[in-house]
């Protein structure tokens, strides 16, 4: 059957020229992006090949590797966003039958697992409920009892505004033996992350979150070891666009064509890492721990309530009880549209139940979340 449209209902007169709003986004990502990152990302594109281009993606490469704190030579961005990072790091590293421990306590816990399902591997899940953290006991406990050849935890669950303790589990993890897969989105630039100290052999992250640049790339890592897993493999990578060999032929110093990188994204992450080495890590941690702080004091003078435990709560991503007698929905519709800030909802059973307020890259100052205060107090009024 052919199907025949009709544009006249859509000729040129009728589209509107693209009006963009002008948003405060406060929400779980994609976060504020500073104005130097756009003007960067605003430059006409060169070739992917061009020299220009690629001394560009040695630099990005350096500067990934003393964000994620790491040495691996084995570290770049994917085109993609984070969950094209995670769809990386597993079609690379997991083999049909190979034995899959994954930590759940939110939502980006259960996609990995979904994902090592789908690549036919055994997979074993330590779940705890949404707002609790894996501890070292229960990861522990369930190590001695599955014995897999990979692990894989999300460090800062986005889902719930748990920060899972790397500190206490990575040793663990080490200790066992097992491949060490990390889902560092949301944590990477706005907490601690040291991806050599805690013995991470594959790791992704996202250039919306706490980088600060707009969402398309996902910086990935892989240590000699996950290196090693690659060229053992028995079966075939199942991926043409994930292949971390041909991939690597693209960002190591083969230079071989693979596929259009998208050079603007390139140019704003670029100017996102710079800007992160400028600040220095430590004094960006901090504030956003700081940030985190300012958000505490307040939402307590409000009566507001956050969902999860003090001792395991991200800085970056807040989860607020929404009071029992208000409707979630329409509050933040109207924190949008009076206001023009953006929050995020609870995603699955927490749906309703709490607000996702994220203070990440240039959110994480008191002037943003001064303003994002007055405006939920006078929404709370109302």
């Amino acid at each position: 059957m052919v199907f025949a449209y009709n544009f006249n209902d859509m000729s040129s007169s009728k589209i509107s020229s693209l009006q963009i709003p002008k948003r405060l986004l406060m929400g779980p990502g994609p976060s504020i992006v500073a104005d130097s990152i756009l003007e960067k990302m605003s430059k006409a594109p060169v070739g992917h090949l061009d020299p220009y281009f690629l001394s560009l993606m040695d630099e990005i490469k350096v500067m990934l590797r003393e964000v994620f704190q790491t040495t691996n030579e084995f570290t770049f961005p994917i085109s993609g966003t984070g969950s094209a990072g995670m769809e990386f790091c597993l079609v690379n590293l997991v083999e049909p039958q190979d034995t899959i421990l994954v930590g759940i306590n939110g939502l980006f816990g259960r996609r990995i697992a979904d994902l090592a399902l789908k690549l036919g591997a055994h997979v074993h899940t330590l779940e705890v409920g949404w707002g609790e953290a894996i501890e070292a006991e229960q990861l522990e406990q369930a190590l001695k009892k599955v014995k897999p050849n990979l692990v894989a935890l999300v460090h800062a669950e986005t889902s719930t505004g748990i920060c899972n303790p790397l500190e206490e589990l990575a040793p663990i993890i080490s200790k066992s033996g097992a491949l060490f897969i990390l889902d560092t989105v949301t944590s990477l630039g706005g907490c601690p992350v040291f991806i050599d100290r805690w013995s991470v052999d594959a790791t992704f992250s996202a250039t919306q979150k706490c980088i600060g640049a707009p969402p398309g790339l996902s910086p990935v890592s892989f240590s000699p070891k996950a290196m090693e897993k690659v060229a053992q493999r028995k079966t075939k990578i199942p991926s043409w666009y994930f292949d971390c060999s041909l991939l690597y032929g693209y960002w190591g110093s083969e230079r071989s064509y693979h596929h259009t990188a998208p050079i603007n994204n390139n140019y704003g992450l670029h100017e996102a890492l710079r800007l992160i080495l400028e600040e220095g890590l430590q004094k960006r941690w901090e504030r956003h721990k700081n940030a985190h702080l300012q958000l505490k004091k307040a939402l307590s003078e409000l009566g507001l309530e956050f969902f999860t435990p003090e001792n395991r709560r991200l800085w970056q991503l807040n989860a607020v009880r929404v009071p029992q007698d208000k409707d979630e929905a329409f509050l933040r519709k109207k924190l949008l549209d009076q206001y023009g800030i953006e929050i995020g909802p609870g995603l699955g059973p927490l749906k309703g139940k709490i607000w996702r307020i994220g203070l990440m890259a240039e959110g994480a100052n008191q002037e943003n979340v001064a303003k994002l205060l007055e405006s939920l107090k006078q929404v709370l009024k109302s």
